[in-house]
């Protein structure tokens, strides 16, 4: 790439204007992908580490698995489902996202990971709401409804506080979070990465509903800024079958 500024897709979506775009850093030489939705950015693959941790923290409850089926929500650059796919015991990998563009970025091969994800067979990619299918009750598999996840893991949202449409506020409420546990296998995981320091009264609502709940910070340097930053991943475990008996 010989500008150092490039806008490799624009699209008009029903939440704002989405875009991605590629610029040379200045100070590494490396290309640097970004995501915007209007003014507002999404995403860069300068900062990647809470994303492969929310995978990493997010699987790590169901590491002795022998045979994972895993589902993502929010696909932007891929970190969270190559991260996953990474993991040997995953056996199958749904990655959910509402915007076909996002998608179509990926299999067209406009971001650095879309060919790695496309080419595992492991991993499918599918357009649609992840908070509308949750709260229908059918599922996240379009093939299979009712089929349940040992882990599943969301990257959508700045935070649960900090949506980025209305309708995904009732997600991190009790019955949306209970919608969100029944499609999980006993022992499964719901993972959540957030931009935000940890919520006290976020964990609190994760564990009235499920067995056992946490917050962890990730930190990483930020040479935008200077320093470190953080994002949070939220763990959340259900029951086991043994636990439900007793």
């Amino acid at each position: 790439m010989t500008t150092r500024f490039e806008e490799l897709d624009w699209k008009p979506t029903p939440i704002g204007d989405i875009s991605l775009r590629r610029r040379r850093d200045p100070l590494s030489g490396d290309d640097v992908y970004e995501v915007k939705l209007g003014d507002e950015f999404l995403m860069s693959s300068l900062f990647t580490e809470g994303e492969i941790a929310l995978a990493r923290l997010g699987l790590a409850p169901v590491a002795h698995h022998p045979g994972l089926d895993v589902a993502v929500g929010g696909l932007g650059l891929g970190y969270t489902a190559h991260a996953a796919l990474e993991e040997r015991n995953v056996r199958s990998l749904i990655v959910v996202d509402t915007l076909g563009e996002v998608i179509d970025w990926h299999q067209r091969g406009l971001v650095p990971l879309g060919t790695t994800l496309d080419s595992d067979d492991r991993c499918r990619l599918v357009h649609g709401d992840f908070f509308a299918m949750v709260a229908a009750g059918h599922g996240l598999d379009p093939q299979t409804e009712g089929r349940l996840f040992h882990a599943i893991l969301l990257d959508v949202d700045h935070s649960p506080r900090h949506v980025l449409h209305p309708s995904h506020a009732a997600l991190y409420r009790s019955a949306g979070l209970s919608a969100l546990s029944r499609l999980l296998h006993p022992g499964g995981v719901f993972a959540l990465w957030s931009n935000d320091p940890p919520d006290d009264g976020f964990v609190s609502l994760l564990a009235n509903g499920f067995q056992h709940a946490a917050a962890h910070v990730v930190e990483f340097p930020n040479p935008l800024r200077g320093g470190t930053s953080t994002n949070t991943i939220y763990v959340a475990v259900t029951s086991s079958v043994a636990e439900r008996r007793a």
